[in-house]
């Protein structure tokens, strides 16, 4: 079985970290276009959302999953831009079985 080109709905932007310098050669980091591509976007049920306790004060995120064509060289220190939103990935999840498709557990929130 095949992944459905239709269900790959929405196009997001995979980016990597940089390491540069700025004007004043200080050291900076900025964010370069890794990959563009096409996904399925959904919020799972049940990890919709997550709360936690920052700073003493309730913060609260949203996973996505975003399911890709299968690809190796996406790592968890990426993240996804979709529709202007940035999307920290928490975890990047291989089908080794089939080869067909690969999930990205990202998290709105947290940039």
């Amino acid at each position: 079985m095949t992944l459905a080109a239709g269900r790959l709905n929405r196009p997001i932007t995979i980016q990597r970290r940089t390491a540069g310098a700025d004007a004043y050669g200080q050291p900076s980091t900025t964010w370069e276009t890794h990959v563009q591509t096409w996904a399925d976007v959904r919020a799972p049920a049940g990890r919709a959302a997550a709360q936690a306790v920052t700073a003493d004060r309730a913060t609260s995120t949203t996973a996505y999953s975003m399911r890709i064509r299968y690809r190796t060289d996406i790592t968890a220190d990426m993240r996804v831009q979709l529709a202007g939103v940035v999307y920290d990935i928490a975890e990047v999840l291989l089908d080794l079985a089939n080869r067909e498709h690969t999930d990205l557990v990202c998290v709105a929130g947290r940039a």
